[in-house]
This record gives C-alpha cells, sequence and structure tokens, in this order.
C-alpha cells in the first residue's frame, strides 16, 4: 500500500503559500528539452521480471571491465590495487552495527577510525585539522570556497586553469545560488597559469583555487602563490585529486595552503563506476570552527577511560537552515573507513614507495610514448599522470583504442569540448597496477592508431 499523506488540497496550500501555480512550476529550472511529457521514448510501458534482468545482462555484457583491460585512465579516478583485507575490515561489526556516530557510547568503533582518518588525512595535507569527510572532491572544493567566503568576507574567487573542469561545474552551478563570482580560465597546453592567479588577487578576492597536480599532472610550487594570496588577505586553496602523489611531493599545507581539499578514492575505494566516493577536507586550526561537516574528537568518560565523541557538528544543517555552513551534515563513512584501512595498512613507508612506484611506472610510459612519431610530451614535471599531444584528435584515438582492447587514458576534447587548443591532448594515468604487458600493449596500438 502506498503512504501518500498529502491531499490534493494540502498541496494547493503548500503551492499557494510559495506562489506556485502547479508542481510543473518547480521545475522551470529544467530546460524545457530535457523533460518528458509522457512515457520514455523506446522503453515498453511492462515487462517480465525475466525479460528486465535478461535486457540489463545485454547492457552490461558491452562494458569494458577495468580489470580485463590495460588501464590508462585517470583525470580524477585512479585505479589502484585495494588488498582484500581492506573489505573483510570494513565488514565488521564495530563499524555496521551504529547508524550514526551522535550515539557514541554505540558508536566507538566507528568514531575511533573517523578520529584516526583525520589524523592520516590531516598529516597527508600538511595541515593542523581535517574533518571526518565529505561527500567527495568536487563537492569539498565548493564548500572550500563557501568557507573562504565566511572567512574573509567576500565573494569572488580565483579558480586555476588547470582545475578539473567537473570540479569548475560544480563551483559555478552552487555559485549561482550564493551570488560569488568566479574567475575561471581554460587551460593551455603551453604552461600554467601562475601568473595569471597572482594577477588576479585582489581586495574582493576570497580565495583562490589550484589543483596539485593540476588535471593535466603538472606539479608546481604552490609557496609564491600562497604568499600572494597572504599579503591579500586572501585564502589559498589547493586540490588533490591523487593523494597517493603525496607520498613523494610535498604537501600543500607545507607550502602555505590554508585549505586542503581533495578525493580520497585512490585509497581503499575502487572505481566502482564513479561512486559513492570520499571527500578530503583539511584546514588550518584557527578556521577549525568555519570547517563545514563535523569533527571527531578524544576524550575520556567520567571514570577516566579513553573515548571518542563528535567534538564539532554543525548542528545548523539539521535545526537552523539559514545559519548553516555548508549542506553538508554527514560524512562518507564507509568510504572513509576504507581509505582509513588502506593508510593503515601502507604506513608512511608503505605509502612513500607506493608513491615512488607509481612515478617510476609513469616515467617509463611517458618515453616510450613521447618517441612515438607525431607524439610530445606536455608536462616538464609529472607524478603518476601526464598529458601528450597527438598528431590527430585525441577523442578519436581513445576510441580506436579501446576497440583494440586498451583503455588508453582520457582525450582533453571529452574535459573540454569546446576548446579547439585541446582538442589533440590525451591525459595517461600510471598506476601499479600496469603491468609490463599492459604497458607493451598501450604502445603497439597507439603506434598502429596513429600509423
Amino acid at each position: 500500500m502506498r503512504y501518500l499523506p498529502l491531499t490534493p488540497d494540502d498541496r494547493a496550500e503548500m503551492l499557494g503559500v510559495i506562489g506556485a501555480g502547479s508542481i510543473d512550476d518547480l521545475f522551470v529550472d529544467v530546460p524545457e528539452a530535457a523533460r518528458l511529457s509522457g512515457p520514455v521514448p523506446g522503453l515498453p510501458l511492462r515487462q517480465t521480471e525475466m525479460a528486465v534482468e535478461r535486457h540489463f545482462a545485454n547492457l552490461a555484457r558491452k562494458n569494458k571491465a577495468a580489470s580485463d583491460h590495460p588501464f590508462f585512465l585517470g583525470a580524477g579516478a585512479y585505479k589502484h590495487h585495494v588488498p582484500a583485507s581492506v573489505d573483510h575490515l570494513i565488514q565488521r561489526g564495530e563499524f555496521l552495527t551504529a547508524y550514526t556516530p551522535y550515539q557514541p557510547e554505540i558508536a566507538q568503533g566507528t568514531l575511533q577510525v573517523l578520529f584516526e582518518f583525520q589524523s592520516q588525512v590531516a598529516r597527508l595535507f600538511g595541515c593542523d585539522v581535517a574533518n571526518a569527510s565529505m561527500y567527495d572532491g568536487s563537492t569539498a572544493c565548493w564548500e572550500a570556497i563557501g568557507m573562504a567566503g565566511r572567512v574573509t568576507r567576500r565573494s569572488k574567487a580565483v579558480l586555476s586553469s588547470g582545475l578539473h573542469p567537473h570540479y569548475v561545474s560544480v563551483a559555478k552551478t552552487m555559485a549561482r545560488f550564493t551570488g560569488d563570482t568566479l574567475d575561471t580560465a581554460m587551460p593551455s597546453l603551453d604552461g600554467t597559469d601562475m601568473d595569471r592567479l597572482i594577477g588576479a588577487i585582489d581586495g574582493e578576492t576570497s580565495c583562490v583555487v589550484v589543483q596539485y597536480p593540476d588535471v593535466l599532472g603538472r606539479i608546481e610550487d604552490l609557496s609564491p602563490l600562497a604568499a600572494a594570496c597572504q599579503a591579500a588577505g586572501a585564502l589559498l586553496i589547493a586540490v588533490v585529486t591523487e593523494p597517493v602523489a603525496l607520498g613523494a611531493i610535498k604537501a600543500p599545507g607545507e607550502m602555505g595552503a590554508d585549505i586542503v581539499v581533495g578525493e580520497g578514492q585512490s585509497l581503499g575505494v575502487g572505481l566502482q563506476f564513479g561512486g559513492p566516493y570520499v571527500g578530503l577536507f583539511a584546514t588550518r586550526d584557527k578556521y577549525v570552527r568555519q570547517m563545514p561537516g563535523r569533527l571527531c574528537g578524544e576524550t575520556v568518560d567520567a571514570s577516566g577511560k579513553r573515548g571518542y565523541v563528535l567534538t564539532l557538528s554543525t548542528r545548523e544543517q539539521h535545526i537552523r537552515r539559514e545559519k548553516a555552513t555548508s549542506n553538508i551534515c554527514t560524512n562518507s563513512g564507509l568510504c572513509a573507513l576504507a581509505f582509513s584501512i588502506h593508510m593503515t595498512l601502507l604506513g608512511e613507508r608503505g605509502l612513500r614507495d607506493l608513491a615512488a612506484l607509481n612515478h617510476a611506472r609513469a616515467v617509463q610510459v611517458a618515453e616510450r610514448l613521447a618517441a612515438i612519431p607525431g607524439v610530445s610530451l606536455v608536462n616538464d614535471s609529472f607524478f603518476n599522470e601526464f598529458t601528450l599531444t597527438l598528431p590527430k584528435p585525441a577523442r578519436g584515438v581513445v576510441h580506436e583504442l579501446a576497440a583494440k582492447g586498451v583503455l588508453g587514458g582520457v582525450s582533453l576534447g571529452r574535459l573540454y569540448p569546446g576548446e579547439a587548443s585541446l582538442q589533440h591532448g590525451l591525459v595517461i594515468a600510471v598506476t601499479e597496477v600496469a603491468s609490463d604487458g599492459d604497458i607493451d600493449a598501450l604502445e603497439q596500438a597507439l603506434k598502429e592508431v596513429l600509423a
């Protein structure tokens, strides 16, 4: 039986209060071309359960499984080996029984691992404090921009051209509702826009947002930019989409970044068709009360025994919406747990070894591919991801590589479909899972496609 508590009169009264003539008026922001006035075209009105299962099984067979093919995709989501022990441990009862850590007496396992997760993220990012995770990297990036606005009481954010375009898109969507101004630019294959960022900082700038390494895999010293931000009273936000890189390169917080956010999917979390992922967020101690999300802390109980509680949680999200510091009222607990377990299994030395292996593999692939006639390497420096320019549009090359059974990178034409200067760019990511045979297959397939 369906439970529909609202009568037609109830709905009419509610619509009248907000000044809407009908339910359809609530969807005016959806373009007319994207709306349907009837059933989905081409979709049968009914099918048997067996027919539906058979249909979706046939669709699934068209997928190219990452585990079955040489895999060199990246651009914000990376394929790393996740030890079987991670999946085993996240299923322990200590982490499954408590629905919410608001009840510390029955959520000590969850709270302790979130406390340890925060410690790991803070150390990894070179910051004083981290929260108990966020939804994903792109929303964490926007939350950092919003936080910078609250701290500085300014509303202009300067975004690096090297920031992932999906992160930029999320920021633009949110800025429509907050009134923030976003200063953005397209990336160039000829170099980063560090000079543009420094020149764009003025008295209205709340923050500068820069990705590290950037979407093309380039790595730059953030110290001069941090100094310029500090001199103007703005905050520097660093975005890390590949946290494994911080096992090899300097942490953004150590170079002066005020807020460091990122995507934690690389550690403990599989690709999973795009989610769920886990957003990372860390900052300086003096900004902790403006930090979105929740913060777990360590304390002692009445008997003097160590325990864990939610030290800070922005309750306004739940009870006083107009005073909320963000729209984040929970955290990606299970993915944060997986991240923390993987980090614990690696340890500091293991993370450094993993990072070194990733970099060595990437250098090997970059050298071999750049030796192919017509192919050149854009990067002066990189971690495990780099950009090539090809003698023809990269988007078609990616499809031809896939037809040969090689998932050979992400074309800049896909990320920036309207930018002519980027259509020949191909972003290649190489992690520890790439075998010698995979690298051979990529090199041979690319030679054939470009011949």
